[in-house]
């Protein structure tokens, strides 16, 4: 529900409004252009409503049809921006973030820490728990992996993301990690989102191999409504009848979320296409459809990856996406963090 404001209202009718809306037990967030409305996500009964209409302050009532609140592009006009380490996301700087599928070893990710810093790419990645679909394929070298990965990160000033996949996870994972990711397996996990959104720490959230996009925005919203609002959405591609692909990048829910939600939107090409070859181009499309940024993954020696090889790009590779992003970044009036 938004309450729209009578443009006329002094600060103090506006603020004893609150009050009151405090004293009924409810929430209020902020809303509309210049702090025209005041939005609350509570449901209430016509009593209640109609209570509303006649508080001074209050011109008229809009009901929100959708479900999710907080996310709502109606509820918060202007764009969220989320800082993770040095980069700023959902701004008109278009942000990466690259690295290992997985953390292999303490040398390795300081060598791929090396070579995003070389490229000029702000946010290194790399995961410590590993959801893999086979029991018996490496899993992840767990809280050393993290380690490892926060001590690269700190010695080439970059920030870290990795993973979660359990509650039990979240103490280990927030003392080493600048942005916390939930997996498309997870994406759904309401605990667990709901846990994350106790912390103060943002949340990369990756949409779920068949979810719709009010779906994502609703499992946006179980953290948001815990109080934390740094959320960021990733298209990773989603499960279809196609075989050629390891999933189908749907690269129209870039310009379509960015009508329905403030949140910041990146997209991970390696994981919808899941062949090295063709990841270049489908970042190139994300960030010309809107994206604020992409995560990609690389690799030393991809044939010798742990996990993903077949979609990591090789070194050289990721010097080239750069050089194109950035190009694409331009074109479109934005530029590369």
């Amino acid at each position: 529900m938004l309450l729209i404001l009578d443009a006329q209202a002094s600060p103090e009718t506006i603020e004893a409004l609150k009050d009151r809306l405090a004293r009924m037990g409810l929430v209020p967030h902020a809303a509309g252009h210049d702090g025209a409305a005041i939005g609350l996500v509570e449901i209430m009964d016509a009593k209640t409503r109609a209570e509303l209409a006649k508080l001074p302050g209050v011109r008229k009532l809009v009901p929100m049809p959708e479900p999710y609140r907080l996310a709502n592009r109606a509820f918060h006009p202007q764009p969220t921006l989320v800082r993770v380490g040095s980069a700023e996301i959902g701004g008109r700087a278009v942000v990466l973030m690259a690295g290992p599928c997985a953390v292999e070893s303490r040398a390795h990710i300081f060598e791929m820490a090396r070579l995003v810093k070389a490229a000029g790419i702000p946010i290194l990645r790399g995961g410590a728990y590993k959801p893999r679909t086979s029991p018996y394929a490496f899993q992840g070298l767990g809280e050393q992996g993290l380690a490892f990965l926060k001590e690269a990160g700190e010695a080439h000033d970059l920030a870290v993301v990795s993973e979660v996949m359990d509650a039990s996870q979240i103490p280990a994972i927030t003392e080493h990690v600048d942005l916390i990711q939930v997996g498309a397996r997870n994406m759904q996990n309401f605990s667990l989102l709901a846990a994350l959104g106790k912390l103060n720490k943002p949340v990369l959230l990756k949409r779920g191999l068949s979810a719709t996009l009010q779906e994502w925005l609703m499992a946006a919203e179980y953290v948001m409504a815990g109080g934390n609002e740094q959320v960021i959405l990733c298209e990773r591609g989603i499960r279809t009848f196609e075989t050629a692909t390891r999933n189908t990048f749907d690269v129209s829910a870039v310009p379509v979320l960015r009508e329905m939600t403030h949140l910041p939107i990146i997209v991970d090409p390696s994981h919808a296409i899941g062949v090295r070859d063709k990841v270049i181009p489908l970042a190139r499309a994300g960030i010309a459809a809107g994206a604020d940024g992409a995560i990609v993954e690389f690799h030393t020696c991809p044939e010798e990856a742990l996990s993903d090889g077949p979609q990591a790009l090789y070194p050289e590779q990721l010097t080239q996406l750069v050089r194109e992003l950035d190009g694409i970044a331009r074109a479109i009036g934005r530029e590369l963090s």
